[in-house]
């Protein structure tokens, strides 16, 4: 992630249209898919945690920990910093112990190895646990905005299952979100070719632009979303080790 984007991430956390409406998606896929299991909360891994700004919505569903590589991201006086181990996410990281759940929100994409990453991450999960990811979905939608996260790839559904085959995923649902951006990322994809702008880190819009497109959101999250239209521009898969 670029250094400008990590300095300005709590504030597009708590205040952005789109992290808001994802995180309301995450939420409610949670809570359909834990809420009438009966089970005893379990232990919680969030993997590119940041800040653990997830980690109070996450209490709903158990005790929540996470791993973050990027230390710019991580107060010192934070919170949630005891429950952040700041390190890189592979082989070296041995918690000591598995997770009920884990989570990987826009992380796979930033990732070399996205198989290696995806296989120890589930060497974590205990039995009949689950795995919940989210990432940018379809190439054609690529502007500077990945440029700037350091992405080597959007995932269709297609390529995501591929990626699960490898590294060991057993995929229950999978659904694209955000389907109103897609013209709007065809646009900017397509000014972007004739302009050639600098990339620059995304703001919070303005009050009047931040709330209708987060309401646009949730509403199409409610509408579409039992549809499991066959685009948008992120995609979320659910599941458990194969």
């Amino acid at each position: 992630m670029d250094v400008d984007y990590g300095q300005a991430y709590r504030e597009l956390y708590r205040r952005h249209w789109w992290w808001r409406s994802r995180e309301e998606l995450i939420v409610g896929t949670l809570r359909a898919r834990l809420g009438g299991r009966g089970r005893a909360p379990g232990a919680i891994l969030d993997v590119g945690c940041g800040d653990g700004l997830f980690f109070d919505r996450l209490a709903e569903f158990g005790e929540a920990e996470g791993v973050e590589p990027a230390a710019d991201l991580v107060s010192p006086d934070g919170p949630h910093r005891a429950r952040i181990t700041v390190a890189p996410f592979d082989e070296r990281f041995r918690p000591g112990k598995r997770y009920a759940l884990i989570l990987m929100l826009d992380v796979l994409e930033h990732m070399p190895e996205p198989a290696r990453a995806l296989r120890h991450a589930l060497t974590l999960l205990e039995p009949g646990g689950t795995f919940l990811a989210t990432v940018p979905a379809f190439n054609a939608l690529w502007t500077t905005h990945d440029d700037i996260n350091h992405h080597y790839t959007r995932y269709t559904r297609r390529s995501f299952r591929a990626l699960a085959r490898e590294g060991g995923l057993r995929v229950d649902l999978e659904r694209y979100f955000f389907h109103w951006t897609v013209p709007a990322k065809l646009a900017a994809r397509a000014a972007e070719a004739v302009l050639r702008p600098e990339p620059t880190p995304p703001r919070v819009p303005p009050r009047w632009v931040n709330e209708p497109l987060y309401a646009l959101s949730r509403l199409e999250a409610r509408v579409l979303g039992p549809l499991r239209l066959p685009f948008g521009s992120s995609l979320m898969v659910v599941g458990g080790a194969g």
